[in-house]
């Protein structure tokens, strides 16, 4: 079994979250020197998304660090701006910062502060708390394993690691798209077609984010179906 913390609720912040905590929008709460990533194609920041504390993730390898996700991403009203690399966890158009002692080989500038999330109804800063339930994922199942489940036990697999979680097991629904390089720990599973704020990923996506166990690395992919 692979420990994991379902997000039951997003909680609207009343005030800047400052603590080094897991969060969705704000700004970052940089552990070490700030690190903003740049699109290169594009010369433009990244989209900051999220900090998760790893801790809960990888045990005592990530106590007292964090992962911070970014995303290329449209500002507010130019929502016809979609850049498809997103997908991808090595063209450049995402990124997944750890720190301390985290190693990003893409180009940073030294910002601690820089485009966050948004409400899609009228652009308003977003910033949110999680509410986190904890408990088990079975262990992965390669697509060949789980196809040769029977039928009952292909659902009950399917909804024990499907939703919105910190760590636990990847609900791959495109093949086992593990990232190269690892071995690779499951930081993030989000769908964001339902969450409290706009993140456009594709049509009908899933975003995932990797950590190495060594709590050194990460990246970032999507699969849309």
């Amino acid at each position: 079994m692979v420990p994991t913390s379902r997000i039951e609720a997003f909680v609207p912040a009343e005030a800047a979250i400052t603590a080094p905590v897991t969060k969705f929008g704000g700004q970052p709460v940089w552990l070490a020197e700030p690190q903003w990533p740049v699109n290169d194609a594009w010369g433009e920041p990244m989209r900051f998304i999220c900090q998760i504390e790893l801790e809960a993730v990888l045990g005592d390898a990530g106590r007292g660090k964090l992962a911070y996700v970014f995303v290329t991403h449209a500002e507010h009203g130019d929502e016809a701006f979609f850049d498809p690399d997103i997908a991808c966890p090595d063209e450049g158009a995402n990124a997944v910062v750890v720190q301390p002692g985290g190693v990003y080989p893409g180009t940073t500038l030294p910002a601690a502060t820089g485009p966050g999330l948004y409400h899609r109804a009228d652009g308003s800063r977003a910033e949110y708390g999680v509410r986190l339930r904890r408990g088990e994922d079975p262990a992965f199942l390669s697509g060949y394993e789980y196809a040769a489940l029977p039928d009952g036990e292909r659902d009950r697999y399917w909804e024990a690691v499907a939703g919105d979680k910190i760590g636990g097991t990847p609900a791959f629904f495109q093949g086992d798209e593990w990232p190269d390089g690892g071995p690779w720990r499951l930081a993030l599973q989000l769908d964001p077609d339902f969450l409290p704020f706009h993140l456009n990923l594709g049509a009908a996506p899933t975003a995932f984010a990797f950590v190495s166990q060594d709590a050194r690395h990460g990246c970032f992919l999507v699969q849309d179906s």
